[in-house]
């Protein structure tokens, strides 16, 4: 039995396909991209950014409790979102603080959530 989601025959819009891929070739970012999805598709990093948008910030302990983690295990994440711009941090004392780095990364991390409850209100 052939699955429905394949064309049946092949039939190319050279225009469209020409204008996409030089779009793609402009584009050097893809790759940055590619690191960002990769990074937050780790479910421990996923359950940090998700955390770091109920709160404005959290000391890398409470994030190790969060995540049920220790302090280097959650350490370590962080600096990996750091890394690739998704967290900031500030230092107070004996204590580090961690915050998402801008608005855009919390929109992010809501409308992936908010996609996954329409995928599932679906099945």
């Amino acid at each position: 039995m052939k699955d429905r989601d394949v064309c049946e025959i092949t039939c190319v819009d050279s225009e469209k396909t020409a204008r996409v891929q030089q779009q793609l070739e402009k584009s050097s970012d893809v790759l940055e991209v590619t690191k960002l999805f990769k990074a937050l598709s780790d479910e421990t990093r996923m359950k940090i950014a998700y955390a770091l948008t109920l709160e404005d910030e959290l000391c890398v302990c409470d994030v190790a409790n969060i995540v049920g983690a220790t302090t280097a295990t959650a350490s370590h994440h962080l600096r990996h979102l750091k890394s690739l711009g998704l967290a900031k941090y500030r230092k107070e004392g004996k204590l580090v603080y961690y915050s998402l780095d801008d608005d855009h990364v919390k929109q992010l991390i809501h409308i992936a959530f908010a996609h996954q409850e329409e995928v599932a209100s679906r099945e």
